[in-house]
């Protein structure tokens, strides 16, 4: 499996891994980030029941058999959390992203595999990090960027700045954009999201523009005749997602936006902000815009709104005058 170093896990990590491959349709990302997060996690344990004093991370636990698992408490799992706290410095964002990769290990353990019979997540009674919310470019800044990227006289890179800021889409489903998954007649194309799941995108007039001029170019290209992808590097090949990131750089400096914490997926906040600010669309047409699996994902952006409503209000000029007739 990808990344991962499976002859030194015991049997019944590996299934797990299986389990939550096949099943969760998981980027290839958090599957890794729930191994190792599993994996410390039973070094741990290891470590504890057979009262070893090595480094952790050193602990070999392919001999770990399934007996071990039935003898871990809630106790066991509260004292992991508190030594990536005290240990590892863990931050309270990362401590909880082990406690949800310790909640799928153990409903696998529990549901799927019938090893143990009790999720001991179940009683676990820890804060949940308030979430960030996520930033984006105001509507001016939106097209001062895509000023920027006109005035540059790449027609490749002011398309696919268009494409972000108005379809929402991600990183890796604007690279692997190809000319076929185009429908000029509909206006639309289909992208490839997480979990290798389809949707489609609708373009506006802005997009077809821009595709379609930068087709003009593209397409003059002898070179580039054979090649399947919408978008491609200098060398006529499939562009990169480094590269694409470059390009958004490039254009927020232009634009005199560097600084601020963008990036290519907060672009896609961006999107989303104006659609939901601009466009009227609601939370459920947003999840189908943006491919969330859950419309959970997708509320960030009904509390964005408030916030905007909130600091509006905060911002009135008239916010800081109180009254100074005190009537006693």
């Amino acid at each position: 499996m990808k990344n991962y170093n499976t002859k030194d896990n015991p049997e019944f990590l590996n299934n797990y891994l299986v389990h939550i491959k096949v099943s969760q349709l998981l980027s290839d990302r958090t599957i890794q980030e729930y191994y190792f997060d599993i994996r410390l996690f039973l070094k741990y344990i290891y470590s504890v029941h057979h009262d070893i004093d090595d480094e952790i991370t050193s602990i070999n636990i392919s001999g770990m058999q399934e007996s071990e698992l039935k003898e871990i408490t809630v106790s066991d799992i509260y004292n992991f959390i508190f030594y990536t706290s005290d240990e590892r410095n863990n931050s309270e964002r990362a401590r909880y992203r082990k406690i949800s990769s310790l909640r799928s290990f153990f409903k696998y353990l529990t549901k799927v595999a019938h090893i143990i019979d009790k999720d001991l997540t179940s009683d676990l009674d820890i804060r949940v990090p308030k979430s960030g919310l996520p930033k984006f470019l105001s509507l001016n800044e939106s097209m001062r960027l895509l000023a920027a990227s006109d005035n540059n006289d790449s027609k490749r890179d002011y398309c696919i700045i268009t494409l972000f800021l108005n379809c929402g889409m991600r990183l890796s489903e604007l690279v692997g954009i190809d000319i076929k998954d185009i429908d000029f007649c509909e206006n639309r194309l289909i992208v490839t999201g997480k979990g290798n799941k389809e949707r489609t995108v609708y373009l506006n007039d802005a997009c077809v523009d821009a595709i379609n001029q930068y087709l003009e170019i593209r397409n003059a290209n002898p070179k580039a005749a054979n090649e399947p992808a919408l978008f491609l590097s200098n060398q006529n090949k499939r562009i990169s997602k480094r590269r694409v990131q470059q390009i958004v750089e490039k254009n927020l400096h232009d634009a005199g936006l560097d600084g601020k914490g963008i990036t290519t997926h907060k672009l896609r906040h961006t999107a989303a902000t104006l659609m939901y600010q601009y466009g009227n669309a609601d939370v459920l047409t947003l999840k189908e815009l943006l491919g969330h699996a859950s419309v959970s994902t997708t509320e960030i952006y009904t509390h964005l709104n408030n916030e905007i409503v909130r600091n509006a209000v905060e911002s009135n000029p008239l916010a800081e005058i109180k009254s100074k007739n005190i009537k006693k």
